[in-house]
């Protein structure tokens, strides 16, 4: 098995995907290089940190570790996504919603994972 199987790496995968075409393709131009930049390296930091903690799995405090600062990142992406829906920059709302849900989606199944991970490690 591989991070790549885990479905919170694929949905994190999938918002890279997302959030990197949606910032340089719907964001004004000043946009792409302030916020944009920020929520691209954000979405980045959750999909990285997943993968890390996963390669440290054998500790189950640093997975836990990285997994709690992926959910972090996930936190930091959902508001600069309310920045830019708030502050107009992101017109779409439906894409805006899509986004919204997919990155609460990630959020809770992160929550479930390092829930579940401490039920393993009751010690903690």
């Amino acid at each position: 098995m591989s991070y790549k199987d885990l479905e919170v790496w694929k949905l994190a995968n999938d918002l890279v995907l997302d959030v990197h075409e949606m910032t340089l393709k719907d964001l004004p131009k000043f946009e792409m290089y302030e916020v944009g930049s920020q929520f691209r390296r954000s979405m980045k930091s959750v999909k990285a940190n997943i993968a890390e903690g996963y390669g440290r799995r054998i500790y189950q405090q640093e997975y836990i570790h990285f997994l709690v600062i992926a959910f972090g990142s996930v936190c930091e992406s959902q508001d600069h996504l309310e920045t830019l829906y708030l502050t107009k920059s992101l017109k779409d709302e439906n894409k805006y919603h899509d986004l919204a849900e997919k990155l609460d989606k990630l959020g809770r199944k992160l929550n479930l994972l390092i829930r579940a991970i401490q039920a393993d490690n009751p010690r903690r």
